[in-house]
């Protein structure tokens, strides 16, 4: 068999539809779009019909887009510029956050933007605690909140409607990353009181290197990056056309289909499931995996403790299985995985994240499991 690719939470094929949408322009269009002459502006009609269908999609207005160059630069722009915005100075996250927002969050607290930084209680499956989050807003002065929608590594998805509920309730900046759910849900921002959603264009089969930042048009910020007047002033520099082209033809195309990929990848990660869980001895699963708590394109398998754990995923690699994972941290000896660590996770178990897409098959699996099975078999400790 070829390889099979599972690490689709890492990045997705390109459609063939994007790729020939971003060829034309390629091809046919060159002119820069902040030039007045008809090269340019045709540029710039491609650039608007973009963020018009982008927002059409969102139930947004266009006025409440960004394109930037992806999902950690809209991160840090929703991040930095609004708490900047507010002069706030409390935040809120969780310890098994993206590194584009715990990182961040932390340098601000390290150049004393904000004085203080709260994390909201999670489960052993990476639920958050709704009950914990208020008490923080309750008992702090207005704060930044940001919590992503579904957790890259485990899949456990948070409520963002609720999330949004009780941060309107105390006058919080409600910050949500979408990164891994766009284009694999519905994202209505007039519903979920958001102040900030974003995208990345290659997490839903767009190109890599463009992305957006959704702002609601109940706040204003200043730009991050500054140096030109492009994106309505809130972002310097030459716009991505080809790219920016290709994330709204890969958000069209999500959307249409969403409902027989959902179908699709969910019946996928439930099979390999299944078939792990009966095929071999002491499974188990970092994270929610019922289908209404959990991201359907990923599933975070814990194997038993075996000779060379941490040599798993090469085996898998040299087997033509293309996956990601990690060990939670154990006493500080490795780095390992913060969002297992976050979780209580036990160390000794390695951990693989399968992440499926609407171009994998159930064949694919069936080989998959039989690689495990023979890697595990020679390695585990008895």
């Amino acid at each position: 068999m070829e390889r099979v690719y599972l690490d689709n939470a890492a990045t997705t094929p390109l459609d063939k539809e994007v790729m020939a949408e971003m060829v034309n322009v390629m091809s046919n269009y060159y002119g820069n779009p902040s030039s007045i002459h008809a090269q340019g502006r045709e540029v710039r009609t491609l650039i608007e019909k973009s963020r018009k269908a982008v927002a059409g999609l969102l139930n947004a207005t266009p006025a409440e887009i960004f394109f930037t160059s992806g999902g950690t630069e809209a991160d840090n722009t929703a991040i930095r510029c609004g708490i900047a915005a507010f002069n706030i100075k409390h935040a809120i996250t969780a310890k098994i956050e993206h590194h584009a927002v715990e990182q961040t969050l932390n340098m601000l607290l390290k150049e004393g933007v904000i004085d203080k930084l709260s994390f909201v209680d999670v489960d052993e499956k990476g639920n958050i605690d709704y009950n914990h989050l208020e008490e923080l807003l309750k008992n702090n002065e207005r704060s930044f909140v940001s919590l992503m929608h579904a957790n890259n590594e485990l899949g456990t998805l948070t409520d963002m409607e609720r999330v949004g509920d009780i941060c309107e309730a105390y006058n919080a900046i409600y910050h949500c990353d979408t990164v891994q759910t766009m284009g694999h849900y519905v994202h209505d921002v007039r519903k979920l009181k958001a102040h900030f959603i974003v995208c990345a264009a290659h997490k839903l089969h767009g190109p890599k290197g463009v992305g957006f930042l959704f702002v609601n048009h109940t706040i204003k910020i200043s730009p991050m990056i500054f140096g030109g007047a492009q994106e309505r002033n809130m972002r310097g520099g030459t716009e991505n056309v080809y790219g920016i082209v290709g994330l709204a033809k890969a958000l069209e195309i999500a959307y249409a289909e969403m409902e027989n990929h959902q179908n699709h990848i969910q019946g996928l990660k439930t099979y390999l499931k299944d078939k792990l869980s009966n095929e071999i001895a002491d499974i188990e699963f970092n994270g929610e995996t019922d289908a209404d708590k959990s991201l359907y394109t990923v599933l975070n398998v814990s194997f038993p403790a075996m000779d060379m754990g941490d040599m798993l995923l090469f085996n898998l690699d040299i087997n033509g299985i293309s996956a990601s994972g990690g060990s939670a941290c154990s006493s500080g000896s490795n780095i390992g995985s913060h969002v297992l660590t976050g979780i209580g996770a036990d160390p000794n178990r390695p951990s693989v994240r399968f992440s499926f897409s609407k171009y994998n098959t159930k064949e694919e699996l069936d080989y998959v499991v039989e690689k495990i099975k023979e890697i595990v078999d020679k390695n585990v400790v008895v």
